[in-house]
């Protein structure tokens, strides 16, 4: 079985093995629980290899191996597609291996393939298996197999619901865990608070057969809806397929921490829900509940108020990516259709922006001027309260190009300007510059204009998305011929690079090797084990990460350069920022998107503003802030060179590359 890229990196945190027990030792003295921990491993059979983890990071990343099993075992790469059917019963747990060993048995009789995960010390362990659901022939195999473990399980003194509960999958079944006597008391007491039945019928009491009323039996639908915007590369080039990767877990209802699912945390409805959302797209091509069409006001109202965050990818179980499903209907929706003035308005940004750039001081004075901003702001259809984000007077490429710079052919890394670093805030790519100069390498910036186009997947506009990714690749291949790292300043115009390229190009090589070369600075440091020549305590400081860096990338590298250059670093929790990108410009959206940062995001940077600085690398985040509250935020870039800075004048060595 092929992996599913599912926190790979964090493999390298396990022991050697095929199989792995985590045991959590607690103690109200630190040391003694230690102490607890090498003993247990101690008496480990010969053979079993461990690891104690102290560090509260790495046993964070070693539990979200334990957490994305469902996500990598449901739709394993490369192979048939595992359903739930017997993934949660329980046996007491000096049972359970006896259990496990006959279950087994019955994989290899049937000819079935699953992996197990799970609570092995509650003796609840889950699995997925690559049952038939589709044929009348499968279906009589996958009812032998579940009698037969149903069986077994309860020869055990199991139950068959150790978790989740009986439901329809369980409730026939449920004859061969209780007598008759108790399922007539079951029956009648039902029938107490329901005398005609019609609360959850077909569950437990009179349950339906367990093979009626499949989701993907016989009688499913493949509807044909094809998408063509967006690739699908890991889920057989089907929109269909990948909204199906959402098995209903619910996760993303949630309050506590993580990014998923903004929008659903205000509302509290559940077709706000990133769950909600795809089961309404499941609905779409099913047909049965809503009509297939691309033109669907019921998906486009739920899909409405996705903020296109990619917190899913990050938090969900299966990694379901609505911000590329959002792209990919309306893409679909629109065909031939006008978009609202606020979509072309924000949409295509880059390309006004860059026009505005020939003469910024008009530019500001149209939409900085109390009179004026109105104007402007409604022909373009966009919310009366945002302020409009200010043009330098002097952009990063035109500043860069004036400078004396050297052979290209001696450069050892690209540093690409993204639109808003470049036209709006272009102080954050010449401290990337600096830094990495500073670093030892030689820097070259891209001659020819482009624009990865990460405005256009939040409207669907994909082929003007797909042009605009093949002239990205254009003006970078002789880079990547070369194989030089690609620098990123802007976190959502990275995962573009690292997303949406490879998904709006089709085969391109060009993508996958862009792909495999981007990164941000602190990526390129990390990677590059670059270190400062000396290292003294500087206090605490707090990162804030782009919800897109959370979900393509991580925010490892960060800590790890700030921490050598003696910071004490807060990775923060707070959720999206609300803004995210052009969500909150839209006036339908201009409330919705500050009351999500009233929830966490606001609250969280005030706090952690207090004990030190604050980095928000994130455009659209740091704009919300600078919206929203008066708190002062810097960039990595900038407080890495700040430091560098701050070190040499006080007679420090310079950081060697």
């Amino acid at each position: 079985m092929r992996r599913a890229d599912l926190h790979v990196a964090d493999l390298d945190l396990l022991p050697a093995g095929d199989g792995w027990l985590l045991c959590e030792i607690g103690d109200d003295v630190r040391a003694d629980a230690e102490a607890s921990a090498h003993a247990l491993l101690a008496s480990c059979a010969p053979g079993v290899s461990g690891v104690v983890l102290v560090d509260d990071d790495a046993q964070r990343h070693v539990w979200q191996i334990r957490e994305s099993a469902l996500g990598a075992t449901a739709r394993p790469v490369g192979q048939p597609v595992n359903y739930e059917g017997w993934e949660d019963a329980a046996v007491a747990p000096a049972n359970l291996g006896r259990y496990l060993r006959g279950i087994k048995e019955l994989w290899d009789e049937f000819e079935l393939s699953g992996a197990w995960y799970g609570h092995f010390g509650q003796g609840c362990v889950h699995t997925r298996n690559n049952f038939d659901l589709s044929s009348v022939e499968g279906l009589v195999r996958y009812r032998a197999y579940v009698e037969r473990a149903a069986d077994w399980c309860v020869a055990l003194g199991g139950s068959l619901s150790g978790e989740h509960g009986d439901g329809q999958s369980r409730g026939e079944l449920l004859t061969r865990m209780y007598s008759p006597a108790m399922m007539e008391a079951f029956r009648r007491f039902k029938s107490i608070w329901d005398p005609h039945g019609r609360m959850n019928p077909g569950k437990l009491v009179d349950a339906f057969p367990l093979d009626t009323n499949l989701r993907h039996g016989p009688r499913y639908r493949s509807a044909n809806l094809l998408a063509t915007g967006m690739a699908f590369t890991h889920d057989h080039g089907s929109l269909q397929h990948a909204v199906e990767r959402c098995v209903g877990v619910g996760k993303c209802r949630s309050d506590g921490a993580g990014v998923m699912c903004p929008s659903y945390r205000v509302t509290r409805e559940e077709k706000h829900s990133t769950r909600g959302r795809a089961k309404l797209l499941g609905e779409l091509f099913q047909g049965s509940t809503i009509p297939t069409t691309w033109r669907s006001e019921e998906v486009f109202d739920a899909l409405d108020l996705c903020l296109s965050c990619k917190g899913c990818v990050s938090d969900c179980p299966t990694h379901v990516d609505m911000a590329t499903y959002k792209s990919e209907f309306l893409f679909h929706y629109y065909q031939g259709r006008r978009r609202p003035r606020s979509s072309y308005a924000l949409s295509l940004l880059p390309w006004s922006g860059r026009l505005a750039a020939f003469a910024p001081r008009t530019a500001n004075a149209l939409l900085q001027g109390p009179w004026t901003r109105r104007a402007v702001m409604g022909l373009a259809g966009l919310s009366m309260r945002r302020r409009a984000p200010r043009f330098a007077t002097r952009t990063f490429r035109r500043d860069w190009a004036a400078r004396s710079r050297g052979d290209e052919d001696a450069a050892s890394v690209v540093l690409w300007p993204d639109t808003f670093s470049d036209l709006f805030s272009p102080e954050r790519a010449s401290a990337a510059a600096d830094v990495l100069a500073l670093a030892g390498e030689r820097v070259v910036v891209p001659r020819q204009w482009a624009c990865c186009g990460r405005t256009l997947y939040d409207a669907g506009m994909l082929s003007t998305a797909r042009a605009s990714a093949l002239r990205v690749l254009d003006v970078l291949s002789p880079f990547l011929e070369r194989g030089l790292p690609v620098v990123v300043v802007e976190p959502s115009c990275l995962a573009t690079f690292r997303d949406e390229f490879l998904q709006v190009v089709g085969e391109d090589p060009r993508a996958a090797r862009l792909a495999s070369l981007s990164r941000n600075l602190a990526e390129h440091l990390d990677a590059t084990g670059w270190a400062p020549a000396h290292r003294a305590p500087l206090g605490t400081v707090s990162v804030h990460p782009h919800c897109h860096e959370r979900a393509t990338g991580g925010s490892r590298a960060e800590v790890n350069v700030l921490e050598r250059l003696g910071f004490d670093v807060r990775l923060l929790d707070l959720g999206c920022c609300g803004l995210a990108g052009s969500f909150g410009y839209h006036p339908h959206h201009d409330e919705l998107s500050r009351e999500i940062a009233r929830d966490r995001f606001l609250p969280g940077l005030t706090l952690a503003a207090r004990e030190g600085p604050l980095v928000l690398d994130g455009f659209s985040c740091d704009l919300q802030a600078s919206h929203l509250s008066d708190l002062a935020t810097t960039t990595f870039a900038e407080l890495v060179r700040r430091t560098m800075d701050s070190q040499h004048r006080d007679g420090g060595p310079r950081p060697r590359g």
